[in-house]
């Protein structure tokens, strides 16, 4: 015979003592809840407009934190990045609607 683990007391288990133990462990295993990240399920179209609300909200922030600048950054190069952001126009973003793929969306 194959030698197997040592027992855990000096001797061994019987049958009944093993089938309880395993009992045991798969019932405090089971009552333990198990969470998962749910699965993303937007369609490629709502991730879009997702992304568009989010970038618009961006360029919002932007002009509020170029507003509330102090005299002394208003030449800064931080004041020119927002400017930069704020004067891109992202209301043609808005207008496009991308392609439905093949039943999926």
């Amino acid at each position: 015979m194959k030698p197997g683990p040592k027992p855990l007391l000096g001797t061994t288990m019987t049958r009944a003592q093993r089938q309880a133990r395993y009992r045991a462990s798969h019932t405090e295993a089971a009552a333990k809840p198990r969470y998962r990240k749910p699965a993303a399920r937007r369609s490629r179209p709502q991730r879009w407009c997702d992304a568009v609300t989010e970038l618009l909200i961006l360029q919002t922030d932007c002009q509020l934190w170029r507003d509330s600048l102090s005299d002394s950054l208003t030449e800064s190069a931080t004041s020119d990045a927002l400017r930069m952001i704020c004067d891109l126009d992202l209301s043609g973003l808005q207008t496009v609607e991308p392609p439905r793929g093949f039943g999926r969306d």
